[in-house]
């Protein structure tokens, strides 16, 4: 199966100086033909790629700064927009800023990519019109290579080779029967139904305060100044630790996870939806004040779900999956956290506060989010299909639309006894 491999380049000056060119054309390119579409699109008229793919290759012959970079990254970027408009829309993809968009570009050919081993920490790669570059190989590649994406996280470099390891997807997991629901929070991050949690603080108090005093500096920093810019990189290397915390959290607790269980329930969360804001409403008798409708409030919950990373979580256990033959399925999570997983009871005074849950029908009390996780494994166990002989590990069951739509009518004729009992046994025209 397809895999990837990120290692951390060592760019001579000139590779890094090149490798910013080739970054900053694909962004160029990226924005122009994104702006081309949206014209297109105000006079009712369409454009794809091999219209764009066309004027790329007549446009290097006009602009030389086009011809330097290699090709195959121009056309990737508008392989990459081509996808990005099909799956979100045309107004809804977004530019890409100098400012603001890391530069990153990928060579397609993985044939031509020649890497060499150079010792026990070092070996490098030959990439088209860059040459060899070094790069710290901290694990074996283990595959053939496909393809190779560069690109820069703060002042690094990073080369991401997609590689086929070989390996196959098991057809039973190691431990066939297993089961866990997954319930994530805020005050822990993960809870499992089996009673053990996952929790980690990726920020400490220090460092969030010392976030916190960098992003006033940069705030209060004239934009273009070389003071913005060295806080600017301070920020960055502050905001990187925690980002690779949270990875490095992800990765583990997908391992224990996949590993250990043969079917993983998840709630199916629209994070984006949950993390909306909620602007604040202006006071009318008071110009300047705003009214009390918990902006702040909600604006610190947001916070708080976006550091936990749920959908790092979500990413991570799906692609370890593959490896062990875990399946992963999504649920609805309405009224998860509401209801008793013992009589089934629905209550909304039974949750009596974020740790506790004491149900106002049975008395079963209980930790709260373990309560929300058993009752998520109830949900998944219902369209999960134990595999057996011809069975694919881990298929959900499959809908019986014949069935629903026989229980439909019925419903509408014993509606129709009850309601017009003259008329139910007379076939209507």
């Amino acid at each position: 199966m397809l895999a990837g491999r990120k290692y951390r380049l060592d760019f001579t000056p000139w590779q890094a100086c090149f490798a910013e060119r080739i970054g900053g054309a694909c962004r160029s390119v990226w924005n122009t033909a994104l702006e081309q579409r949206r014209t297109y699109r105000r006079r009712e008229a369409w454009i794809g790629y091999h219209e764009q793919a066309r004027q790329l290759a007549e446009a290097k012959g006009e602009f030389e700064w086009l011809a330097q970079v290699p090709g195959h990254c121009l056309q990737q970027t508008l392989i990459d927009l081509d996808q990005a408009c099909s799956r979100h829309g045309t107004w809804k993809v977004r530019w890409k800023s100098r400012a603001r968009s890391a530069p990153s570009f990928r060579f397609p050919e993985g044939a031509k990519i020649v890497i060499e081993r150079l010792n026990r920490r070092w070996a490098r790669a030959k990439l088209p019109k860059l040459g060899w570059v070094r790069f710290r190989i901290t694990r074996p590649l283990g595959g053939t290579v496909k393809n190779a994406t560069v690109s820069r996280d703060g002042n690094h470099w990073y080369v991401s080779f997609l590689v086929e390891d070989g390996v196959i997807t098991p057809e039973r997991h190691a431990n066939p029967g297993s089961a866990v629901g997954i319930d994530r929070g805020v005050a822990k991050v993960v809870t499992r139904s089996d009673g053990l949690f996952h929790h980690q603080v990726f920020a400490r108090g220090r460092e969030v305060e010392h976030a916190a005093t960098l992003q006033r500096r940069l705030a209060r920093a004239q934009k273009g100044s070389a003071r913005r810019k060295h806080v600017a990189v301070k920020l960055g290397k502050a905001l990187a630790k925690v980002r690779r915390r949270r990875a490095d959290f992800a990765a583990k607790t997908a391992h224990s996870l996949a590993t250990s269980f043969e079917l993983i329930v998840l709630e199916a969360l629209a994070t984006k939806n949950m993390t909306a804001g909620v602007a604040p409403r202006p006071d009318p008798e008071r110009p300047g004040a705003f009214l009390p409708n918990g902006a702040a409030s909600k604006s610190g919950l947001n916070r708080s779900i976006l550091d936990k990373g749920w959908h790092r979580i979500e990413l991570a256990t799906r692609g370890k999956a593959r490896y062990t033959g875990t399946c992963v399925i999504s649920v609805n999570p309405a009224y998860t956290s509401l209801t008793c997983n013992v009589c089934a009871m629905v209550d909304r005074k039974s949750r009596e506060s974020q740790a506790v849950f004491r149900c106002t029908s049975c008395g079963h009390t209980e930790h709260a989010d373990v309560n929300a996780a058993k009752n998520i494994l109830t949900a998944g166990r219902a369209e999960f299909v134990q595999p057996g002989p011809g069975v694919r590990a881990g298929a959900r069951k499959p809908r019986n639309r014949v069935g629903r739509k026989a229980n439909r009518q019925a419903t509408a004729a014993q509606t129709t006894a009850q309601t017009e009992p003259e008329l139910a046994g007379i076939p209507r025209p």
